[in-house]
C-alpha cells in the first residue's frame, strides 16, 4: 500500500492516517475542470456520515455541493473548496499524477495542494467536531465546487445565489486555498486585489515605410499608449494592497517589412487594490488615454472585485485564524492580499468576513505538485483548533 513507507518511518494515528487516506482519494479522482469525476460524490456520502444535510447541483457540466449541520444558535461559518485541478500530464513526474502516492514523505498528485489537501484537513477537522463531546454553538456549512480554476461561471457564484434565496448569511468564510509559503501558517489571505484585463485596438493609416508623411503608424501610437500605462500612479493604494498594470501582449498583424501597420493590439491586465473599483480604475486608466482617443477602441474584460477582511471589534474570524494558527505553529501569520482571485471574492461582503488559510503553495498547478505529510497534519491541526474556537469556545 501507498501507506506503508511512511508507517515504518513514524507511528500515527488513526486520524493521521485517515487525513492521508482522504487525500489519497481524493487524488486518484481525475477532476479536471469542470468534471468532479465523482470527487464530489465521494465527499457528499463523507459529510452525510458525519451528520451534514448535502444537497448537490449541477450547471452547465459544473457540480456543486452545499453541506450543512446546526448546532445551537451560535455563527453561522462556512469552509470552502473545490476539487476541481488543471490538467496534469504524466511527463516529468516521479508518480503518476492521479495516483496519490506517498514518496518521500510527502502525497504527490495533481491537487494535492491546490486544494484537495485543504478538503482532505477540514474533512478530519470537521469529524473531530462532530466527535467532540463539548456543547457546540453554530452552523457549519460546507461549499465546494468542480469549476474554480476555469472560468467560474456556475460554481462558487451559483452556490452564493442559492444561499441567498435560501435567506443564508454567512458571518465567516474560511477558504481551504494554499496561502502559505516557507511553512504552514506563515501567511494567510485576508483579502484578494481585484483583476481587470483589457484589450486595445490602435487605428493609424497604412503606406509605405518609405514615405512615412503619407501614414500614421498604429505602433508608435501604441508605443505611447503603452507607456502611458505603465506610469501610472495608484493613489487610492493601501500599504497591505498595491496596484500594478502589466501589459501582456502587443500583436502587430504585418507579413512585410516595407509596410507601416494600420492596426496594433495592445493587451493588458490590472490587479488593483481594495482601494479601488473596477469603475474606479477604468476611469482613470480612460483619463490617461483621453489624448489617444480617436485613435483607439477598448474592450474590458474578466474583471474580478477585491475584497478585504481586517479585525473586526466584535467577532472576528481573522483573530480566530491567528490564535489557531499560533497555538499550533507558536508563530503569528503574514497577512496578505496578493497572489492571483479565488473564489473568496464571491463570499465577501460587508457582513461576511472571508480568510484564506492553507498548505504551502510552492508546487500548484506544477509538474510533481505534492505536499508533505507533515503540512498535511499541521493544516489539519489549524482547522481543527479554529473549528473548536468558532463552534465550541465561542
Amino acid at each position: 500500500m501507498f501507506l506503508e513507507a511512511f508507517e515504518k518511518k513514524s507511528k500515527t494515528t488513526d486520524i493521521q492516517k485517515e487525513v492521508v487516506k482522504h487525500l489519497q482519494t481524493l487524488i486518484r479522482f481525475e477532476s479536471v475542470t469542470p468534471n468532479q469525476a465523482g470527487a464530489i460524490d465521494w465527499l457528499a456520502d463523507k459529510l452525510v456520515d458525519l451528520g451534514l444535510s448535502c444537497e448537490q447541483f449541477t450547471i452547465n457540466g459544473v457540480t456543486n455541493l452545499i453541506a450543512c449541520i446546526k448546532f445551537k444558535e451560535g455563527p453561522c461559518v462556512a469552509f470552502s473548496g473545490h476539487i476541481d485541478v488543471v490538467p496534469a500530464t504524466s511527463s516529468g513526474w516521479l508518480s503518476p499524477p492521479f495516483e496519490g502516492r506517498v514518496l518521500n514523505g510527502a502525497v504527490y498528485g495533481r491537487g494535492a495542494a491546490d486544494m484537495k489537501g485543504g478538503v482532505a484537513a477540514m474533512l478530519s477537522a470537521t469529524k473531530k467536531l462532530i466527535d467532540s463531546k463539548s456543547a457546540k454553538a453554530g452552523t457549519l456549512y460546507w461549499l465546494i465546487t468542480s469549476d474554480e480554476e476555469g472560468e467560474a461561471e456556475f460554481g462558487t457564484q451559483e452556490i452564493v445565489n442559492k444561499l441567498a434565496k435560501q435567506g443564508v448569511v454567512l458571518d465567516g468564510c474560511i477558504v481551504g486555498e494554499p496561502s502559505s509559503v516557507a511553512q504552514v501558517g506563515d501567511t494567510v489571505k485576508n483579502g484578494r486585489r481585484g483583476a481587470l484585463s483589457a484589450r486595445i485596438l490602435v487605428t493609424g493609416k497604412a503606406g509605405h515605410v518609405a514615405y512615412p508623411q503619407n501614414t500614421l503608424n498604429a505602433a508608435h501610437i501604441a508605443a505611447k499608449i503603452v507607456s502611458s500605462l505603465s506610469d501610472q500612479i495608484w493613489l487610492l493604494d493601501v500599504a497591505s494592497s498595491k496596484t500594478t498594470l502589466q501589459v501582456t501582449g502587443i500583436n502587430i498583424n504585418n507579413v512585410v517589412d516595407n509596410l507601416v501597420p494600420s492596426h496594433c493590439e495592445i493587451t493588458f491586465n490590472v490587479r488593483y487594490s481594495h482601494g479601488y473599483s473596477s469603475t474606479a480604475v477604468k476611469t482613470q486608466l480612460m483619463k490617461t488615454l483621453n489624448k489617444f482617443a480617436e485613435r483607439f477602441t477598448i474592450e474590458w474584460e474578466r474583471p474580478c472585485e477585491p475584497y478585504y477582511t481586517s479585525h473586526n471589534t466584535g467577532w472576528s474570524l481573522l483573530t480566530h485564524i491567528e490564535q489557531a494558527i499560533y497555538k499550533n505553529t507558536s508563530s503569528h501569520p503574514l497577512l496578505s492580499t496578493d497572489g492571483g482571485t479565488s473564489d473568496g471574492r464571491f463570499f465577501a461582503s460587508p457582513h461576511t468576513q472571508v480568510i484564506e488559510c492553507g498548505v504551502r503553495n510552492n508546487t500548484i498547478h506544477q509538474v510533481n505538485e505534492h505536499v508533505s505529510i507533515s503540512d498535511l497534519l499541521k493544516i489539519e491541526a489549524i482547522y481543527t483548533t479554529l473549528l473548536e474556537q468558532i463552534f465550541i469556545n465561542n
